[in-house]
């Protein structure tokens, strides 16, 4: 067994920005299908966080888990690359943030796990 059980927590925000959306319905007849192919395409994530009113702009949120930081980072890098090769919108912002929990071990490896 290791000494040291590391899991790192990844997500990618993304503000996606249509400007020329007429409608809430026509902006999410953008942003479904992207939704829809980031988790078929990629071990990811995906949900809806802000700007769902708003027919001109929404902020996507993608997360995924492992224990290697490096794939964790390129994946996550990968998806915003995807993302901004669809086209039919605008990524314009966007945020990429790994959070390490290390003390996994004690947790759940030995023994029972505390509640």
């Amino acid at each position: 067994m290791e000494s040291s059980a590391k899991v790192y927590i990844g997500v990618y925000l993304a503000r996606l920005e249509m400007p020329w959306a007429k409608s809430l319905k026509e902006k999410r007849s953008l942003v479904l299908p992207l939704t829809e192919k980031l988790k078929v395409r990629f071990p990811v994530s995906v949900a809806r966080l802000a700007g769902l009113n708003r027919h001109d702009w929404e902020l996507i949120g993608v997360s995924a888990i492992s224990s290697d930081a490096v794939w964790l980072e390129g994946l996550l890098n990968r998806v915003g690359e995807f993302m901004a090769s669809q086209g039919t919108f605008r990524v314009a912002e966007n945020s990429l943030e790994l959070e390490l929990w290390d003390s996994l071990e004690e947790r759940y490896l030995l023994g029972e796990p505390k509640s």
